[in-house]
């Protein structure tokens, strides 16, 4: 939307090259108040374009009829909407979730890691990749709204100008270490901002590296991802007027009830945490039983720490406790529900781990505010997959609907294709009593008819074969109790 309100989604404007169209309006009164980037796939030929074409961040006085008018029907309140807002939707999440680290490189100037927490990494990733375009012409993103859904990230920044404020940019970028053995992870600030005299901030490279060449707690190594956005991903005060403005009319949306349940979360998540881990994923590192959500965010909460849900993850542990502490607590737990430790190797990252006594004792009683808000209310946070094979589509092709029903029928005829078709059960039983018993032939097969192989002597043939003098001599003798000679076979 430009200056004077016109919209340029379904004008001629949109029937030009995108690119071209955002870099012909770079001056400071052509640009467009809101660009939302919405394309198949990648939006990184976009984003240098749309950081320079966007208006400055501010508020553009317009009212809810005018809106209508024009056609703009995305105004987040009736009075007034955000200038200077940039929406960006990315749809490669397998580039973005650590599928392809140098892809991602490519496109976002960032290393993905395949990780628990791929989808808030990808978000911070998109907000690093827009920063960064931003910083070359003197410009900046503050992040109003990031959001992670299906199979997509969407952005909500607002673009300002500003070369002082430029500067901090550096510091608000992070590395990431991930063990490659437990998942533990640190950031490492690319720079520093301290405090100098006359009331200056001065600007520095960061110390570090956060961590030793191993993982303190599996002994295993660490690998690189990043740089990505590692100040918060939300303005709570932005989430909650839009929260505030769906729920005074929750008609207004066919999905009010999924984007009340998503912005409530949001608004719980803690916004100075970035990333986080999963239950399963800390109950699988050390082989042992889940605890339940309640429980593992209870005993947080007992040891003075912070914790909140993401509406990225349904089974998210975000908290300020540093890993040792979360490590200590998952021993504690491990001794309530034991792990057989025979059963563990001497290199694995769960035999390492719990070998190490905890110095912090835990408490697993379930406290009241363990339970947040949005769960006690039942809304709808993590909605479910509305059918199977539900999810992103190819490519349109030439053919249209036709030619996407041909395909859905040749995925149909070639599901399961390569794989081995169940075996009946009837069948199984019969194709296994035609092996004889081992330990019928020893002695100790106890099971009787009931044992699902043969209890019957060697067929004459087969004693035929064996004592012939090209066959290796196998001794047969009587069994106690059996009365019936057991001939050789697999158990």
């Amino acid at each position: 939307m430009c200056r004077d309100h016109r919209v340029c989604s379904h004008s001629a404007w949109g029937q030009r090259n995108p690119e071209m169209l955002m870099y012909q309006h770079q001056r400071a009164s052509e640009r467009f108040d809101v660009i939302d980037l919405d394309p198949y796939g990648s939006p990184a030929p976009f984003l240098d374009a749309a950081v320079q074409a966007v208006s400055e961040g501010g508020e553009a006085t317009l009212t809810w009829a005018q809106s209508r008018a024009r056609g703009f029907r995305r105004i987040l309140t009736a009075q007034a909407f955000l200038a200077g807002l940039l929406c960006v939707t990315c749809t490669d999440m397998a580039v973005l979730a650590g599928n392809s680290g140098e892809t991602c490189y490519s496109k976002y100037g960032a290393m993905a890691l395949k990780s628990r927490a791929c989808h808030e990494m990808a978000l911070r990733i998109v907000l690093h990749s827009l920063d960064l375009r931003a910083n070359c012409y003197q410009r900046f993103v503050v992040p109003l709204l990031s959001v992670s859904a299906d199979f997509y990230v969407r952005v909500f920044v607002r673009v300002f100008t500003g070369q002082a404020k430029v500067k901090a940019s550096a510091s608000k970028q992070a590395l990431v270490f991930q063990c490659v053995g437990c998942g533990t992870f640190h950031l490492q600030r690319l720079g520093k901002a301290s405090g100098a005299s006359g009331g200056r901030v001065k600007f520095s490279a960061a110390c570090g590296p956060p961590i030793g060449p191993e993982c303190e707690h599996c002994g295993q190594r660490h690998q690189l991802g990043g740089p990505l956005w590692a100040e918060p991903i939300h303005d709570l005060d932005f989430v909650g007027r839009v929260l505030q403005a769906v729920s005074t009319n929750p008609g207004r949306f066919h999905t009010s009830e999924r984007i009340q349940g998503v912005l409530s979360v949001i608004t719980e998540e803690l916004p100075d945490v970035p990333l986080y881990y999963t239950l399963d994923q800390l109950s699988s590192t050390i082989r042992c039983s889940t605890p339940s959500l309640l429980q593992l965010r209870s005993a947080l909460l007992h040891a003075g720490f912070r914790v909140s849900l993401s509406h990225a993850c349904k089974n998210a542990v975000k908290t300020d406790a540093p890993s040792s502490a979360l490590w200590d607590i998952m021993r504690c737990w491990e001794k309530e529900c034991p792990v057989k430790r025979e059963r563990l190797s001497e290199a694995s990252p769960a035999f390492r781990i719990l070998s190490v006594e905890p110095r912090l004792q835990a408490s697993f009683a379930v406290r009241d505010d363990a339970n947040p808000s949005s769960r006690q209310r039942g809304l709808k946070r993590f909605q479910a997959n509305p059918e199977a094979n539900w999810g992103p589509r190819p490519r349109a092709r030439p053919g249209g609907k036709a030619a996407g029903e041909a395909m859905e029928e040749r995925r149909r005829l070639h599901q399961n294709k390569r794989k081995e078709p169940a075996e009946d059960p009837v069948q199984r039983a019969a194709r296994l009593k035609t092996f004889p018993c081992k330990r019928f032939k020893e002695g100790t097969c106890q099971r009787g008819d009931q044992c699902c192989y043969s209890h019957s002597p060697p067929a004459p043939e087969d004693t035929a074969a064996a004592a012939s003098p090209d066959h290796p001599k196998t001794s047969y003798q009587n069994l106690p109790g059996s009365g019936v000679a057991a001939g050789p076979g697999v158990d």
